[in-house]
């Protein structure tokens, strides 16, 4: 538990966090011996889990990940479940009520932000590859929550926001974002199990598969919500200096790859990084508030709306 991991902390800044480091010492000891397990030194990363890599009882690798209770990690062993391993790292073991997971270990690791070897779209073009294998499982009956209801919770949460906060962002702009949010998951043609949080740092390279997805906060609506953070975050495209041709030209591939409607993915992402806006305006972060509006901006233009 070194004093300067990430989960630590994070987790110290709240009470329900205290109380969950204090247990986390026993959480861990029970599940080492559980799943008869040889533990090694905590990863760096992650806010709210604290993970480490693992040796079976066979020899085999795993890795070992204790979650803070809370709602977006609920659905991570349904999702990871359902897909068996087709896109995401397979799923070892699981205790649910206690969050606790073992799942496979990706060697090398490296996450796809990262990875020096190949172009952007290159690397966009396999994780395409792994969203179709994460949506092409049949969603389950239960177990996730709908995306809808969640994205519906958010519109209202926007608005609140922007009403007691009055930070000094687009009105107009931040009522497009709303009504995306509500309106968007009511005219999907299909419905999948989204991974939830499929940003560059969710996708590591591994042996089994060149690239596996890990970290989900899977829900049941329209795919078009995943590729948002993939697409704003790989390689920064909003640093070059004409952001937008490298954007459409971004969405374009992705959506081809995906079989999509590239003005679908872009306005699922003027609504994701309006509620992100509106996430750090009630942070008490109201300047990169500021930056995420710039980008939900590009991002309308480009959308057309």
């Amino acid at each position: 538990m070194p004093a300067d991991l990430p989960v630590v902390t994070e987790m110290s800044r709240t009470a329900s966090g205290r109380a969950w480091l204090a247990e986390l010492p026993a959480l861990i000891a029970e599940f080492r011996d559980r799943w008869s397990l040889r533990l090694g030194p905590p990863i760096h990363g992650g806010s709210c889990s604290w993970v480490a890599p693992a040796a079976l009882p066979d020899g085999g690798s795993a890795v070992l990940k204790l979650t803070w209770p809370h709602r977006e990690a609920a659905g991570e062993a349904a999702g990871l479940r359902t897909w068996g391993g087709n896109g995401a790292v397979h799923l070892l073991a699981a205790d649910e009520r206690r969050h606790a997971l073992l799942v496979e270990r990706c060697v090398p690791g490296t996450e796809l932000g990262e990875d020096g070897r190949h172009s952007p779209d290159a690397r966009l073009a396999a994780a395409a590859e792994l969203l179709n294998g994460l949506w092409s499982a049949p969603p389950p009956a239960t177990g996730l929550e709908r995306l809808a209801a969640v994205t519906r919770e958010w519109a209202t949460l926007v608005e609140q926001r922007m009403a007691r906060l009055r930070p000094d962002y687009d009105p107009g702009l931040v009522a497009i974002g709303v009504d995306l949010l509500r309106t968007l998951p009511r005219s999907a043609t299909r419905e999948v199990v989204v991974h939830g949080d499929f940003n560059p740092g969710n996708v590591l390279a591994s042996e089994r598969r060149p690239w596996l997805a890990i970290d989900p906060k899977p829900m049941v609506g329209d795919p078009g919500y995943d590729p948002w953070p993939l697409l704003t975050q790989l390689d920064e495209p909003f640093e070059h200096d004409d952001p937008a041709p490298v954007l459409a030209h971004r969405y374009a591939l992705v959506a081809d790859a995906v079989g999509e409607d590239p003005r679908r993915l872009l306005a699922w992402s003027v609504a994701r990084t309006v509620e992100s806006a509106l996430w750090f305006a009630a942070m008490g972060e109201v300047a990169d508030g500021a930056e995420e509006m710039a980008q939900a901006a590009a991002l309308a233009e480009l959308a057309g709306l």
